[in-house]
């Protein structure tokens, strides 16, 4: 549970007792904070001496790889950490980017930027995200498989943290709702040193796509002052993205070609994105025994979104040509539309954190209380529709194929003239809806770590805790109605015809924003808006109880660790049974439920040392994955004219996951390391939607007496993920002087895993992509430095349909990112960055790569600035 934060680039150690450390107290994970024993004092070389596995941390305004090198190697499990120096090097704004750099993680992007990360196959939902060992909560619902836990990592800026720590190996002190692994975020502190600091960066930057702008600025600030400590950080982020997209649906059935399409959606996007993050980190120190501090830090961001849509709907009339063309009609009273979303959403994430530490004789005791809070508001979301008004009598035509980039429609209509005179289109239909969802926890621990003497063995603790999770969810959404009258769109048109997407797709005028809600208004509220609100409401509550034993020792080169975490979880959800009857009333019903039940997590690891700076690790941990909150959410959307139910399952089990790493290390200088490891996770009860046919009591949905096909979820049987991870990293020695200073590192992973997707038919898991790798060059010499650095996904299942023709993947992907800087002697530092030097698209297929159902682009992103230190 515990993370730390950061000191002077001096203090990376490892010990055998919880110290007094001067950033304030955490517990015993593989990031606890630690100080040296008397014993170990500095040697002339400024390094301090590791003196065994237990507390690990990285530390200071500007830690050292080298130090972050050696948390890595002495920590007691397996942990991969990225320091706040790797991080600025290149143009990760977001911490979901930041992370992407370490072996065994791969991204999902949204709108241009990283949001969820995966952990060796496994989605967002699966793992954990911390700060100071405290569990971070979702801002917004919408994770890739609807579970609601997985974070949003996209509304943490770069510049509000420290560090990062991914754990592959779970201890028993830390929470084991992490199947995946955890994402430790390391808050930034004050030095060691007396008086006080200022860090800084101010820049901006430009995007040619839409010719917008780009502004970045990090502040933070403090000091220790006697006994009392201080560290404020502020930070903000605008970007002003625009965003080319085009979604083609296809029938996808045996009547129609396989390439024929029933919609080509092109959507012209302008995103403006406001991204903050204020932190503080205080406290005060008694003497070497007593320390108290306090953590808080509100991060989040605010868009607005502007969505011009056009959409042609071919009626299904499907020819092939001799030439190998698909040709269709559009008659229909609908066949072409244009549309407009504009929205605002603002997500944030509040954490409060109280806690200190004591010694009591041989034992050191930590304690906090922490609360934590992830919000999500939605102030409207206004949809309105135009549709084009075709002569009569005219015959549309659309003919096309999949030559367009990365297999996009590239089309031609014939036989209805002016379909991109906005004077052709009146207004159809609007619809606005607003959300309110929060995510919030109490959290309380108390830790001990006992130094203890037995036999042979050296270093020796046993550490003990306890811990209360206390998790309140609701979800909510207020749908409205807007009374329109048939206004044409040369009304409210604006600006010239777009030709978009490299020059491939024309979307007329765009629709401007706002004039529609002065004219029509918010909207109302009737029967069947209460209703749809009714259908998506959710509350829930979650309680987890925690307790851990952990025994630590070294027996010559081989370091131990052992123990066993025990978790007792309560839930309760509150929802609606709701829909409409076979007579078309509309009804809802409360319906809720409940569940408790407990998990045991036993966990055994070692480490030895081979010397030369080599090691071995084999460790073997037990994690959980509990439901998702939509996948055991108890409600009941029922469409009785159309014989379908969709639920949750309030009867899932969680997951559970046995693993087993084996891995080797070898630390090279310069804060270099080649290493490889193995991987094993064998999973019961993964969670996979389905659909089934049930038959219900004719009382709870009246007028019905047929069964009804359900979609819902269920827990699948035996499932596994497998992989291997390779890292290597190095500054080259023994070059020519003008050379000195040139490194280049890679990381691979494989990752193989099965379960079943549909009966008899096996398949990776969602999220699993098979390759992922990172590689870069980078040249540090005299103050400049230089990083070109590039990242490679392959595809990986993001919805699972009917049969193989319907699965929806995330298509594989690689993007290449530079950046250079130069650092002057007096604490100034200038840098320029590319973003996105690749123009990497961000892909979706359905069934095969040739059946894209999304390809959007963004163009590159160039960044300047400065950055100081004091």
């Amino acid at each position: 549970m515990s993370l730390g934060a950061l000191c002077v680039p001096t203090c990376v150690w490892a010990q055998s007792t919880v110290a007094a450390g001067d950033h304030g107290p955490t517990n015993n994970s593989a990031s606890t904070p630690a100080q040296p024993d008397k014993e170990d004092e500095p040697s002339k070389d400024g390094k301090k001496k590791v003196k065994d596995l237990q507390g690990v941390h990285v530390v200071a305004p500007r830690t050292t790889e080298e130090m972050a090198r050696l948390t890595q190697e002495n920590a007691p499990n397996l942990i991969n950490i990225r320091t706040g120096d790797e991080i600025h090097a290149l143009p990760d704004v977001n911490t979901a980017e930041a992370v992407r750099r370490i072996p065994g993680i791969s991204l999902e992007t949204d709108e241009g930027e990283g949001r969820y990360v995966n952990i060796r196959g496994l989605d967002a939902d699966l793992n954990s995200t911390t700060y100071a060992g405290v569990r971070l909560l979702p801002t917004n619902n919408a994770s890739p498989f609807g579970g609601y836990r997985g974070v949003a990592l996209d509304s943490i800026p770069t510049g509000f943290i420290g560090a990062i720590n991914v754990t592959k190996s779970n201890l028993p002190s830390q929470d084991a709702e992490a199947l995946g692994g955890t994402i430790e975020v390391l808050p930034k502190t004050a030095p060691d040193e007396q008086g006080s600091f200022l860090e800084g960066d101010i820049g901006g930057g430009y995007e040619p796509l839409r010719g917008t702008g780009v502004t970045n600025f990090s502040l933070t600030g403090g000091g220790r002052f006697n006994n009392f400590w201080i560290s404020v950080t502020a930070s903000k982020h605008n970007d002003g993205r625009g965003i080319d997209d085009v979604e083609p649906a296809y029938f996808n059935d045996s009547a129609h070609p396989y390439q024929a399409v029933n919609d080509i959606e092109q959507r012209d996007y302008e995103l403006h994105r406001q991204r903050h993050g204020y932190a503080v980190d205080m406290g005060y120190k008694l003497d070497d025994e007593n320390q108290w501090y306090f953590r808080a830090f509100e991060a989040g961001y605010t868009e607005y979104y502007v969505r011009q849509f056009t959409d042609i709907f071919p009626d299904g009339n499907t020819t092939v040509l001799p030439n190998g063309q698909l040709q269709d009609t559009l008659n229909s009273s609908t066949a072409i539309t244009k549309s407009l979303r504009d929205e605002q959403e603002t997500s944030k994430e509040h954490f409060y954190m109280l806690g200190g530490q004591d010694e009591v004789g041989d034992t050191n005791i930590d304690y906090h209380v922490a609360y934590v809070e992830g919000t999500y508001k939605k102030p409207y979301d206004y949809n309105s529709t135009f549709t084009y008004n075709a002569p009569a009598g005219s015959q549309g035509l659309i003919t096309y194929n999949n030559t367009g980039p990365g297999h996009v429609p590239a089309y031609t209509i014939t036989g209805l003239p002016g379909y991109l005179d906005p004077a052709n289109y009146t207004l159809s239909s609007i619809n606005n809806s607003t959300a309110y969802n929060f995510d919030r926890e109490w959290s309380y621990a108390v830790n001990s770590k006992t130094a203890v003497n037995w036999g042979s063995l050296t270093d020796e603790s046993l550490n003990f805790g306890i811990s209360i999770r206390q998790r309140h969810k609701q979800t909510t959404a207020q749908p409205y109605n807007v009374n329109t009258t048939p206004i044409p769109l040369s009304q409210v048109a604006g600006g010239p015809n777009e030709t978009y997407y490299g020059g491939l797709y024309q979307n007329g005028v765009d629709i401007a924003p706002s004039v529609l809600q002065q004219i029509f208004g918010y909207g109302t509220i009737g029967p069947n808006q209460v209703l749809s609100a009714e259908e998506q409401f959710l509350d829930a509550h979650e309680d987890i109880y925690a307790g851990y034993g952990e025994y630590l020792g070294t027996y010559g080169n081989l370091g131990i660790l052992g123990g066993v975490r025990y978790e007792e979880t309560r839930d309760r959800s509150n929802a609606f049974s709701a829909g409409v009857d076979a007579a078309g009333n509309n009804f809802a019903n409360p319906i809720s439920t409940r569940h408790n039940y407990h998990n045991i997590f036993p966990s055994l690891q070692f480490r030895y040392a081979l010397g030369d700076d080599m090691q071995v690790r084999v460790a073997y941990s037990s994690t959980i994955a509990r439901p998702g909150f939509n996948q055991a959410n108890p409600s009941l959307t029922v469409d009785l004219g159309s014989g379908i139910v969709q639920t949750g399952n309030a009867n899932l089990k969680p997951a559970t996951a046995n693993s087993i790493d084996a891995d080797f290390e070898k630390y090279l200088p310069g804060a270099g390391i080649v290493s490889v490891g193995v991987f094993d996770k064998e999973i019961s009860n993964y969670i996979v939607p389905v659909q089934t046919t049930q038959a219900f009591d004719n009382s709870l949905f009246p007028g019905n007496s047929q069964p009804l096909r359900v979609f819902t979820y269920k827990n699948a049987g035996s499932s596994f993920v497998r992989g291997l991870e390779l890292n290597w990293n190095q500054q080259f020695q023994g070059l020519p002087d003008w050379l000195q200073g040139l490194g280049a590192g890679a990381n691979y992973t494989w990752v193989d895993s099965r379960f079943e997707i549909r009966p008899g038919e096996y398949s990776l898991l969602p999220s699993t992509s098979k390759n992922t790798w990172n590689a870069s060059l980078f040249y540090k010499r005299a103050g400049f430095s230089v990083n070109l650095a590039a990242y490679s996904v392959s595809s990986d299942l993001f919805a699972i349909g009917t049969d193989r023709s319907s699965d929806i993947f995330n298509a594989s992907r690689t993007s290449m990112d530079f950046s250079a800087s130069y650092e002057f002697p007096e604490n100034w530092s200038i840098y320029f960055s590319v973003k996105n030097l690749l123009n990497t698209p961000h892909a979706f297929y359905q069934g095969t790569p040739d059946r894209p159902i999304q390809r959007e682009f963004y163009d590159v992103t160039y960044l300047a600035g400065i950055r100081f230190q004091f």
